[in-house]
Protein backbone atom coordinates (compact mmCIF):
# COMPACT_ATOMS: atom_id res chain seq x y z
CA UNK A 1 0.00 0.00 0.00
CA UNK A 2 1.34 3.60 -0.77
CA UNK A 3 2.22 6.09 2.21
CA UNK A 4 -1.33 6.87 3.06
CA UNK A 5 -0.67 10.45 4.67
CA UNK A 6 -0.09 11.04 0.26
CA UNK A 7 -3.80 11.08 0.34
CA UNK A 8 -4.44 14.33 2.20
CA UNK A 9 -2.49 17.76 2.41
CA UNK A 10 -2.28 18.94 6.30
CA UNK A 11 -2.89 22.93 6.66
CA UNK A 12 -0.61 25.09 8.86
CA UNK A 13 -3.79 25.34 11.35
CA UNK A 14 -3.18 21.18 11.86
CA UNK A 15 -0.52 21.79 14.49
CA UNK A 16 -2.86 24.03 16.59
CA UNK A 17 -5.22 21.21 17.05
CA UNK A 18 -5.65 20.17 20.90
CA UNK A 19 -5.24 16.16 21.74
CA UNK A 20 -8.07 14.23 22.76
CA UNK A 21 -11.03 15.66 20.45
CA UNK A 22 -13.94 13.62 19.54
CA UNK A 23 -14.45 13.47 15.80
CA UNK A 24 -17.96 12.93 13.87
CA UNK A 25 -18.12 12.21 10.55
CA UNK A 26 -20.90 11.93 7.92
CA UNK A 27 -20.15 10.83 4.23
CA UNK A 28 -22.72 10.99 1.02
CA UNK A 29 -22.65 8.95 -1.69
CA UNK A 30 -24.29 5.75 -0.80
CA UNK A 31 -27.11 5.20 1.53
CA UNK A 32 -28.92 8.21 2.50
CA UNK A 33 -32.42 7.58 3.16
CA UNK A 34 -34.37 11.17 3.58
CA UNK A 35 -31.01 12.94 2.85
CA UNK A 36 -29.92 12.74 6.52
CA UNK A 37 -26.38 12.58 6.08
CA UNK A 38 -26.67 15.44 3.50
CA UNK A 39 -28.93 17.57 5.66
CA UNK A 40 -27.04 16.76 9.12
CA UNK A 41 -23.30 17.54 7.97
CA UNK A 42 -24.58 20.84 5.74
CA UNK A 43 -26.55 22.01 9.30
CA UNK A 44 -22.93 21.73 10.48
CA UNK A 45 -20.94 22.76 8.49
CA UNK A 46 -23.29 25.68 7.81
CA UNK A 47 -23.75 27.12 11.48
CA UNK A 48 -20.27 25.98 13.09
CA UNK A 49 -17.10 27.85 13.02
CA UNK A 50 -15.21 25.78 11.20
CA UNK A 51 -11.34 25.53 9.73
CA UNK A 52 -10.35 22.81 7.33
CA UNK A 53 -7.54 21.05 8.96
CA UNK A 54 -7.08 18.18 5.88
CA UNK A 55 -7.78 18.04 2.56
CA UNK A 56 -8.27 14.72 0.74
CA UNK A 57 -7.32 14.05 -2.77
CA UNK A 58 -9.88 14.37 -5.03
CA UNK A 59 -7.92 12.86 -7.84
CA UNK A 60 -6.43 10.17 -5.74
CA UNK A 61 -10.40 9.32 -4.15
CA UNK A 62 -13.04 10.43 -6.75
CA UNK A 63 -14.74 9.08 -9.75
CA UNK A 64 -15.52 11.90 -11.73
CA UNK A 65 -17.59 10.74 -14.25
CA UNK A 66 -20.27 9.17 -11.65
CA UNK A 67 -20.45 12.26 -9.70
CA UNK A 68 -19.44 14.70 -12.17
CA UNK A 69 -18.95 18.43 -10.34
CA UNK A 70 -20.63 21.53 -11.83
CA UNK A 71 -19.26 24.76 -13.50
CA UNK A 72 -21.54 27.23 -14.62
CA UNK A 73 -21.85 28.40 -18.12
CA UNK A 74 -22.02 32.60 -18.10
CA UNK A 75 -23.25 33.74 -21.89
CA UNK A 76 -19.54 33.14 -23.21
CA UNK A 77 -16.89 32.01 -20.17
CA UNK A 78 -16.96 29.64 -17.47
CA UNK A 79 -17.03 30.81 -13.79
CA UNK A 80 -17.64 29.13 -10.19
CA UNK A 81 -16.20 25.91 -10.57
CA UNK A 82 -17.35 23.59 -7.97
CA UNK A 83 -14.95 20.74 -7.29
CA UNK A 84 -16.22 17.54 -4.75
CA UNK A 85 -15.11 18.53 -0.97
CA UNK A 86 -13.89 15.88 1.58
CA UNK A 87 -12.28 17.68 4.40
CA UNK A 88 -11.62 16.87 8.14
CA UNK A 89 -12.26 20.27 10.05
CA UNK A 90 -11.87 21.93 13.54
CA UNK A 91 -15.50 22.36 14.63
CA UNK A 92 -16.61 24.78 17.51
CA UNK A 93 -20.21 23.58 18.91
CA UNK A 94 -22.97 26.02 20.47
CA UNK A 95 -21.20 26.39 23.56
CA UNK A 96 -17.51 26.43 22.44
CA UNK A 97 -16.66 22.89 22.64
CA UNK A 98 -14.34 22.28 20.21
CA UNK A 99 -14.71 18.69 17.88
CA UNK A 100 -13.32 17.38 14.72
CA UNK A 101 -15.45 16.58 11.80
CA UNK A 102 -15.19 14.64 8.40
CA UNK A 103 -17.24 15.14 6.48
CA UNK A 104 -17.66 15.04 2.17
CA UNK A 105 -17.82 12.52 -0.25
CA UNK A 106 -17.50 8.66 0.34
CA UNK A 107 -14.29 7.63 -1.71
CA UNK A 108 -15.03 5.77 -4.74
CA UNK A 109 -11.60 4.43 -4.47
CA UNK A 110 -8.67 3.06 -2.22
CA UNK A 111 -10.76 2.19 0.39
CA UNK A 112 -8.00 0.48 2.71
CA UNK A 113 -5.57 3.41 2.07
CA UNK A 114 -8.40 5.54 2.99
CA UNK A 115 -8.84 3.88 5.66
CA UNK A 116 -5.49 3.60 7.05
CA UNK A 117 -5.21 7.34 6.58
CA UNK A 118 -8.25 8.38 9.19
CA UNK A 119 -7.05 6.01 11.88
CA UNK A 120 -3.37 7.62 11.00
CA UNK A 121 -5.34 11.03 11.77
CA UNK A 122 -7.31 9.46 14.39
CA UNK A 123 -3.55 8.53 16.39
CA UNK A 124 -1.97 11.79 15.11
CA UNK A 125 -4.74 14.18 17.02
CA UNK A 126 -5.21 11.71 19.76
CA UNK A 127 -9.01 11.19 19.05
CA UNK A 128 -10.57 10.38 22.16
CA UNK A 129 -13.96 8.71 20.35
CA UNK A 130 -14.92 8.49 17.16
CA UNK A 131 -19.01 8.93 16.08
CA UNK A 132 -20.76 8.99 12.41
CA UNK A 133 -24.03 8.97 10.95
CA UNK A 134 -25.93 6.92 7.75
CA UNK A 135 -29.17 6.28 7.08
CA UNK A 136 -30.98 3.59 5.46
CA UNK A 137 -35.10 2.94 4.16
CA UNK A 138 -37.48 0.64 6.40
CA UNK A 139 -41.07 0.14 6.37
CA UNK A 140 -41.69 2.55 9.61
CA UNK A 141 -44.49 5.55 9.69
CA UNK A 142 -42.99 8.59 9.65
CA UNK A 143 -46.08 9.35 12.39
CA UNK A 144 -43.36 7.31 15.03
CA UNK A 145 -39.79 9.01 16.40
CA UNK A 146 -37.35 7.70 13.78
CA UNK A 147 -35.62 4.87 15.29
CA UNK A 148 -31.81 3.81 15.55
CA UNK A 149 -29.77 1.00 15.09
CA UNK A 150 -25.87 1.66 16.84
CA UNK A 151 -22.91 -0.32 15.91
CA UNK A 152 -19.20 -0.21 17.22
CA UNK A 153 -17.37 -0.86 20.94
CA UNK A 154 -19.90 1.58 22.57
CA UNK A 155 -21.71 -0.84 24.72
CA UNK A 156 -23.82 1.71 26.81
CA UNK A 157 -24.81 3.72 23.39
CA UNK A 158 -25.67 0.46 21.93
CA UNK A 159 -28.49 -0.48 24.91
CA UNK A 160 -29.92 2.80 25.49
CA UNK A 161 -30.66 3.68 21.72
CA UNK A 162 -30.47 0.57 19.56
CA UNK A 163 -34.22 -0.43 18.76
CA UNK A 164 -33.22 -3.64 16.00
CA UNK A 165 -30.42 -5.53 16.34
CA UNK A 166 -30.52 -7.32 13.21
CA UNK A 167 -27.96 -10.50 12.03
CA UNK A 168 -27.57 -9.84 8.65
CA UNK A 169 -24.95 -8.97 5.76
CA UNK A 170 -24.91 -5.57 4.84
CA UNK A 171 -23.36 -3.74 1.60
CA UNK A 172 -20.61 -1.92 3.17
CA UNK A 173 -19.12 1.66 3.20
CA UNK A 174 -16.37 3.49 3.63
CA UNK A 175 -16.79 4.24 7.15
CA UNK A 176 -17.98 1.09 7.69
CA UNK A 177 -14.73 0.19 7.01
CA UNK A 178 -13.05 2.65 9.20
CA UNK A 179 -15.25 1.69 11.80
CA UNK A 180 -14.07 -1.97 11.94
CA UNK A 181 -10.14 -1.22 11.82
CA UNK A 182 -10.83 1.18 14.69
CA UNK A 183 -12.83 -1.75 17.08
CA UNK A 184 -9.57 -3.95 16.39
CA UNK A 185 -7.46 -1.34 17.63
CA UNK A 186 -10.51 -1.11 20.91
CA UNK A 187 -10.83 2.76 19.56
CA UNK A 188 -14.10 4.08 20.72
CA UNK A 189 -16.74 4.20 17.90
CA UNK A 190 -20.02 4.26 17.65
CA UNK A 191 -22.08 4.19 14.08
CA UNK A 192 -25.99 5.18 14.11
CA UNK A 193 -28.29 3.84 11.26
CA UNK A 194 -31.39 6.03 11.29
CA UNK A 195 -34.18 3.85 10.14
CA UNK A 196 -36.00 6.20 7.89
CA UNK A 197 -39.57 5.78 6.45
CA UNK A 198 -38.84 3.92 3.11
CA UNK A 199 -41.31 5.97 1.02
CA UNK A 200 -39.59 9.27 2.60
CA UNK A 201 -36.26 7.74 1.32
CA UNK A 202 -35.80 10.17 -2.07
CA UNK A 203 -36.28 13.43 -0.34
CA UNK A 204 -35.29 15.22 2.31
CA UNK A 205 -36.71 14.79 5.72
CA UNK A 206 -35.55 17.47 8.35
CA UNK A 207 -36.37 15.24 11.02
CA UNK A 208 -34.03 12.50 9.69
CA UNK A 209 -30.89 15.61 10.28
CA UNK A 210 -32.61 16.46 14.56
CA UNK A 211 -32.08 12.53 14.92
CA UNK A 212 -28.51 12.37 13.86
CA UNK A 213 -27.27 15.64 15.32
CA UNK A 214 -29.26 13.83 18.73
CA UNK A 215 -27.49 11.12 18.45
CA UNK A 216 -24.55 12.42 18.12
CA UNK A 217 -24.91 14.68 21.19
CA UNK A 218 -26.04 11.61 23.00
CA UNK A 219 -22.72 9.93 22.24
CA UNK A 220 -20.21 13.41 22.35
CA UNK A 221 -21.81 15.65 24.99
CA UNK A 222 -21.30 18.27 22.24
CA UNK A 223 -24.43 20.67 21.86
CA UNK A 224 -25.92 21.76 18.42
CA UNK A 225 -28.55 24.71 16.77
CA UNK A 226 -31.28 22.29 16.47
CA UNK A 227 -34.60 24.89 16.00
CA UNK A 228 -34.25 25.47 12.44
CA UNK A 229 -34.55 21.68 11.84
CA UNK A 230 -37.36 21.21 13.95
CA UNK A 231 -39.22 23.93 12.96
CA UNK A 232 -38.84 22.74 9.41
CA UNK A 233 -39.56 19.00 10.29
CA UNK A 234 -42.63 20.04 11.92
CA UNK A 235 -44.16 22.03 9.01
CA UNK A 236 -42.66 18.97 6.89
CA UNK A 237 -45.03 16.07 8.67
CA UNK A 238 -47.71 18.48 9.08
CA UNK A 239 -48.14 18.85 5.27
CA UNK A 240 -47.69 14.98 5.02
CA UNK A 241 -50.49 14.59 7.42
CA UNK A 242 -52.61 16.52 5.67
CA UNK A 243 -52.21 14.48 2.76
CA UNK A 244 -52.52 10.92 4.50
CA UNK A 245 -56.10 12.30 6.08
CA UNK A 246 -57.41 13.21 2.43
CA UNK A 247 -56.68 9.99 1.24
CA UNK A 248 -58.07 6.99 2.67
CA UNK A 249 -55.90 4.46 0.88
CA UNK A 250 -53.01 6.19 2.01
CA UNK A 251 -54.15 6.49 5.95
CA UNK A 252 -55.05 2.23 5.54
CA UNK A 253 -51.13 1.66 4.35
CA UNK A 254 -49.50 4.22 7.19
CA UNK A 255 -52.15 2.77 9.67
CA UNK A 256 -50.84 -1.12 8.69
CA UNK A 257 -47.38 0.39 9.20
CA UNK A 258 -47.96 1.95 12.41
CA UNK A 259 -49.51 -1.38 13.61
CA UNK A 260 -46.41 -3.10 13.31
CA UNK A 261 -44.15 -1.02 14.69
CA UNK A 262 -45.96 -0.37 17.96
CA UNK A 263 -46.36 -4.18 18.18
CA UNK A 264 -42.51 -4.29 17.57
CA UNK A 265 -41.41 -1.26 20.05
CA UNK A 266 -43.85 -3.90 22.64
CA UNK A 267 -41.71 -6.38 22.50
CA UNK A 268 -44.20 -9.02 20.94
CA UNK A 269 -41.28 -11.84 20.06
CA UNK A 270 -43.62 -12.86 16.99
CA UNK A 271 -43.23 -9.50 15.28
CA UNK A 272 -40.53 -8.39 13.07
CA UNK A 273 -40.18 -4.52 11.98
CA UNK A 274 -39.69 -5.92 8.46
CA UNK A 275 -43.12 -7.99 8.01
CA UNK A 276 -46.84 -7.96 9.02
CA UNK A 277 -48.79 -10.72 10.22
CA UNK A 278 -49.83 -12.06 6.84
CA UNK A 279 -45.91 -11.39 6.08
CA UNK A 280 -46.81 -8.70 3.86
CA UNK A 281 -45.97 -4.84 3.98
CA UNK A 282 -47.09 -1.75 2.27
CA UNK A 283 -44.59 -1.50 -0.56
CA UNK A 284 -42.32 2.20 -1.01
CA UNK A 285 -44.18 2.43 -4.70
CA UNK A 286 -47.46 2.36 -2.44
CA UNK A 287 -47.05 4.59 -0.18
CA UNK A 288 -44.70 7.10 -2.40
CA UNK A 289 -46.97 6.68 -5.39
CA UNK A 290 -49.79 8.56 -3.40
CA UNK A 291 -47.44 10.99 -2.34
CA UNK A 292 -46.01 11.56 -5.50
CA UNK A 293 -47.54 14.63 -6.32
CA UNK A 294 -47.64 16.20 -2.80
CA UNK A 295 -43.48 15.33 -2.85
CA UNK A 296 -43.20 17.36 -6.47
CA UNK A 297 -44.41 20.06 -5.02
CA UNK A 298 -41.04 20.95 -2.78
CA UNK A 299 -39.30 21.09 -6.31
CA UNK A 300 -41.29 22.88 -8.62
CA UNK A 301 -41.42 26.29 -7.11
CA UNK A 302 -44.93 26.11 -5.53
CA UNK A 303 -44.87 28.41 -2.91
CA UNK A 304 -48.00 27.94 -1.70
CA UNK A 305 -47.32 24.09 -1.08
CA UNK A 306 -43.44 23.81 -0.91
CA UNK A 307 -42.45 22.17 1.57
CA UNK A 308 -39.41 24.09 3.62
CA UNK A 309 -35.40 23.07 2.67
CA UNK A 310 -32.50 24.42 4.49
CA UNK A 311 -30.92 27.32 3.00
Amino acid sequence: MEDPTGLYTLSPDAADVPAGLPLVAGLTGFADAGGSVSLFTSTLNETLDTTVIATFDNDALLDYRARRPTIYFEQDHLTNYQPASLALKLATDEIGQKFLLLTGYEPDFQWDRFTAAVIGLVEKFQIKSTTWVHAIPMPVPHTRPIGVTVSGNRTELIETFSVWKPHTQVLANALHVVEYRLQGLDHPVAGFVLLIPHYLSDTEFPDAAFKALESVSSATGLIFATTKLRDEGREFVEKIDQQVESNPELARLVGTLEERHDAYMAGNPLRSPLIDEDGELPTADEIAAELEIFLALRHNGDDDQQTPRPE
